[in-house]
Protein backbone atom coordinates (compact mmCIF):
# COMPACT_ATOMS: atom_id res chain seq x y z
CA UNK A 1 0.00 0.00 0.00
CA UNK A 2 1.36 3.44 -0.91
CA UNK A 3 1.85 6.19 1.64
CA UNK A 4 0.49 9.42 0.88
CA UNK A 5 3.22 12.17 1.11
CA UNK A 6 2.82 14.53 4.26
CA UNK A 7 5.20 17.55 5.35
CA UNK A 8 8.51 18.33 3.77
CA UNK A 9 7.47 15.54 0.85
CA UNK A 10 4.12 16.95 0.10
CA UNK A 11 5.82 20.39 0.08
CA UNK A 12 8.48 18.88 -2.48
CA UNK A 13 5.46 18.01 -4.71
CA UNK A 14 3.83 21.06 -4.20
CA UNK A 15 7.00 22.90 -5.43
CA UNK A 16 7.61 20.73 -8.10
CA UNK A 17 4.48 21.24 -9.36
CA UNK A 18 4.72 24.80 -9.49
CA UNK A 19 7.97 24.50 -11.45
CA UNK A 20 5.94 22.78 -13.72
CA UNK A 21 3.55 24.85 -14.16
CA UNK A 22 6.03 28.34 -14.28
CA UNK A 23 8.19 26.63 -16.94
CA UNK A 24 6.05 24.18 -19.29
CA UNK A 25 9.13 24.08 -21.67
CA UNK A 26 11.64 23.42 -19.15
CA UNK A 27 9.63 20.18 -18.01
CA UNK A 28 9.15 19.09 -21.26
CA UNK A 29 12.87 19.02 -21.92
CA UNK A 30 13.60 17.29 -18.30
CA UNK A 31 14.06 13.93 -20.44
CA UNK A 32 17.49 15.04 -21.71
CA UNK A 33 16.41 15.40 -24.93
CA UNK A 34 18.04 18.99 -25.67
CA UNK A 35 21.49 19.89 -26.54
CA UNK A 36 24.40 21.12 -24.47
CA UNK A 37 25.64 24.00 -25.51
CA UNK A 38 28.99 24.61 -26.67
CA UNK A 39 31.91 24.53 -23.94
CA UNK A 40 32.74 28.17 -25.36
CA UNK A 41 28.72 29.06 -23.94
CA UNK A 42 29.34 30.17 -20.74
CA UNK A 43 26.05 30.60 -18.13
CA UNK A 44 26.14 33.37 -15.70
CA UNK A 45 25.09 32.04 -12.20
CA UNK A 46 24.03 34.92 -10.90
CA UNK A 47 21.96 35.63 -13.47
CA UNK A 48 20.54 32.43 -15.41
CA UNK A 49 17.07 31.54 -15.06
CA UNK A 50 16.77 27.85 -14.38
CA UNK A 51 15.60 26.59 -17.62
CA UNK A 52 18.62 27.64 -18.74
CA UNK A 53 21.16 26.37 -15.94
CA UNK A 54 19.50 23.66 -16.82
CA UNK A 55 20.00 23.04 -20.46
CA UNK A 56 23.75 24.43 -20.01
CA UNK A 57 25.26 22.38 -17.20
CA UNK A 58 25.99 18.76 -17.22
CA UNK A 59 24.22 16.81 -14.34
CA UNK A 60 21.97 19.88 -13.58
CA UNK A 61 18.62 18.70 -14.27
CA UNK A 62 15.41 21.08 -13.96
CA UNK A 63 15.14 20.01 -9.88
CA UNK A 64 19.00 21.09 -9.31
CA UNK A 65 18.92 24.48 -11.58
CA UNK A 66 15.33 25.68 -9.61
CA UNK A 67 17.28 25.02 -6.39
CA UNK A 68 20.41 27.12 -7.51
CA UNK A 69 17.89 29.55 -8.47
CA UNK A 70 16.50 29.65 -5.19
CA UNK A 71 19.93 29.71 -3.16
CA UNK A 72 20.78 32.69 -5.31
CA UNK A 73 17.50 34.10 -4.25
CA UNK A 74 17.51 33.42 -0.44
CA UNK A 75 21.58 34.42 0.09
CA UNK A 76 21.91 37.20 -2.47
CA UNK A 77 23.52 35.87 -5.37
CA UNK A 78 26.98 33.68 -5.07
CA UNK A 79 30.58 35.39 -4.72
CA UNK A 80 32.37 32.65 -6.06
CA UNK A 81 31.59 29.30 -8.83
CA UNK A 82 32.62 26.96 -5.34
CA UNK A 83 29.83 28.42 -3.33
CA UNK A 84 27.81 26.91 -6.04
CA UNK A 85 29.00 23.38 -4.63
CA UNK A 86 26.65 24.40 -1.55
CA UNK A 87 23.28 24.46 -3.00
CA UNK A 88 22.06 21.36 -2.17
CA UNK A 89 22.02 18.40 -4.77
CA UNK A 90 25.41 20.34 -6.14
CA UNK A 91 28.48 19.06 -5.11
CA UNK A 92 32.11 19.80 -5.66
CA UNK A 93 32.54 17.40 -8.36
CA UNK A 94 29.68 19.09 -10.53
CA UNK A 95 31.02 22.36 -10.02
CA UNK A 96 34.25 20.94 -11.44
CA UNK A 97 32.62 18.97 -14.24
CA UNK A 98 31.08 22.31 -15.65
CA UNK A 99 34.14 25.09 -14.72
CA UNK A 100 34.48 25.66 -18.33
CA UNK A 101 30.77 26.40 -18.56
CA UNK A 102 30.30 28.85 -15.63
CA UNK A 103 30.86 32.99 -15.09
CA UNK A 104 30.20 34.73 -12.76
CA UNK A 105 28.69 38.42 -12.05
CA UNK A 106 28.50 40.64 -9.39
CA UNK A 107 25.48 39.77 -6.91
Amino acid sequence: MKSIPTGPMLARFFLLGLLALAFPALAASAGGEGQQPSVSEKVDINTADAETLAQALKGVGVQKAAAIVAYRAEHGGFRTIDELANVRGIGLNTVDDNLDRLTLSEP
